[in-house]
């Protein structure tokens, strides 16, 4: 992968970098155009929500019980794009990487590639998204969540907060972890030419991703699916965490409070039950 050499750099090197910058800048404003496009969604949806009780009625929003095909649906868009207005942000030090080396020629130019691989990275949390909906399905028809998408007794989003803090401090977290917080090391090991390449390289950054970061997002049914500030929380903590290398006290320290969180609330339950 010769175009490494020009991201770390070589007699000349600078009229290089600058060369690699003006390649990235269309690249991120593009992601950056999807992400504000998510986020406008998100606010949309959770705006709704907030006043459901004026009987307000949203085209985008499922109904509260008895999901049929079309609820099932309108609640996957809901995860796919808050997957990618939260963890989007998280890749684009990947993807801006990937794009400076990747080499453009006149059957395959520089962005169909960093096309293929967003696609790729996006294509993995679409089918988290997909699991996630059918086990919101699930958590609704056992009354184990609202209608409004929030879990209903503390001993349950206890569990999570438990669950999500201890494995803060797991091998498969931190492997995860290091992954993507080396942009270049990922890409040297993985890399793979063409679109088709490209298509495996985000497939399988977006796997690591997944298995970084899934039980933080499954929170999401303790904090509120649908409650703007702690998505936005969420992904500022997800972020400094994966692309941040002096914030490695992050992740334990976050794994802790969840730690104490949860058993907050089961040792609640349990004394109240």
């Amino acid at each position: 992968m010769p175009a490494l050499i020009d991201v770390a750099g070589r007699p000349g090197g600078r009229s290089g970098q600058r060369r690699h910058g003006r390649q990235r800048l269309p690249v991120l404003l593009g992601l950056a155009g999807v992400i504000a496009l998510a986020w406008t969604y998100l606010l949309y949806m959770a705006w709704g929500m907030a006043h459901m009780d004026v009987g307000i009625e949203m085209l985008l929003m499922p109904r509260m019980t008895d999901w049929g095909a079309v609820d099932l649906a309108l609640v996957f868009l809901m995860w796919a794009v808050m997957m990618v207005a939260m963890m989007l942000p998280t890749a684009l030090p990947m993807v801006s990487a990937f794009a400076s080396c990747s080499r453009p020629s006149a059957e395959q130019p520089r962005a169909w590639s960093v096309v293929a691989f967003v696609i790729g990275y996006v294509l993995v949390w679409a089918g988290f998204s997909l699991l996630v909906t059918l086990l919101q399905w699930g958590l609704l028809e056992a009354r184990w969540i609202s209608p409004m998408m929030e879990v209903r007794g503390p001993g349950f989003g206890g569990t999570l907060l438990l669950a999500a803090g201890i494995f803060q401090f797991t091998p498969l977290k931190h492997a995860c972890l290091s992954a993507c917080r080396s942009p270049l090391s990922f890409l040297m090991t993985e890399w793979r030419p063409g679109n088709a390449g490209a298509l495996i390289m985000g497939l399988r950054h977006g796997v690591l991703c997944t298995a970084c970061c899934w039980l933080l997002m499954a929170l999401l049914f303790v904090l509120g699916v649908m409650n703007v500030v702690w998505i936005a929380a969420l992904t500022v903590f997800v972020l400094i965490e994966k692309t941040w290398s002096g914030a490695r006290w992050l992740t334990p320290g976050g794994g802790a409070l969840l730690i104490a969180w949860g058993a907050i609330l089961v040792g609640g339950a349990l004394a109240a039950g």
